[in-house]
């Protein structure tokens, strides 16, 4: 596999954010953060999973001591590594036994991001997957509390991720892969 330079990632990671995430408001809530200084965008150019490990214990620390105003909220961007899905959500397992043992539960939630990222319950060539697919593998540490805000102000939260199907599939696969293409 091709090492990826971050400049490269960074570029596709933003304009998936502008074109997916926002373009499509699959999280009705990322606009301002996006937009303002609040998101923090970390990329790490290692392969190694000891290094991705200390990467995300290193923003973990660093978001959960941290102002809000300061970091909003953060992605951790994977570009050169966990590119097998499987390989990607036992890390993210290993990421959320941290979160336990480090008692940050209910304080940072993580959401997860992959290219290949499949729900197991839905058919291969479902629209659905691609509500959590991104260019490359990337875990979104969320503030749990700022979470709980938003939600609570927003009309049937439970209903997002629906919203967010139906949205992808009256678009159509031909449209979502000219969209997902066009980051490359």
């Amino acid at each position: 596999m091709p090492i990826v330079a971050l400049p490269v990632a960074e570029q596709r990671t933003r304009a998936w954010l502008d074109s997916f995430v926002v373009g499509l408001n699959l999280c009705p809530f990322a606009r301002p953060v996006i937009a303002s200084e609040g998101l923090r965008l970390i990329l790490t150019e290692s392969n190694q999973v000891e290094d991705l490990l200390h990467g995300f214990l290193t923003e973990l620390q660093l978001i959960s001591s941290s102002d809000e105003a300061e970091i909003a909220t953060s992605l951790l961007v994977m570009p050169n590594a966990l590119t097998d899905f499987e390989d990607y959500l036992g890390f993210v397992g290993l990421a959320e036994e941290l979160i336990e043992e480090a008692d940050f539960e209910g304080v940072i939630q993580l959401a997860s991001f992959h290219p290949d990222y499949q729900f197991d319950t839905e058919p291969e060539d479902s629209a659905s997957h691609f509500t959590n697919r991104s260019p490359y593998p990337m875990i979104h540490f969320l503030r749990g509390e700022m979470l709980e805000r938003v939600l609570k102000d927003f009309p049937d939260p439970e209903q997002i991720p629906q919203s967010n199907i139906q949205t992808l599939e009256a678009m159509g696969r031909t449209e979502i892969e000219r969209r997902w293409n066009s980051l490359k």
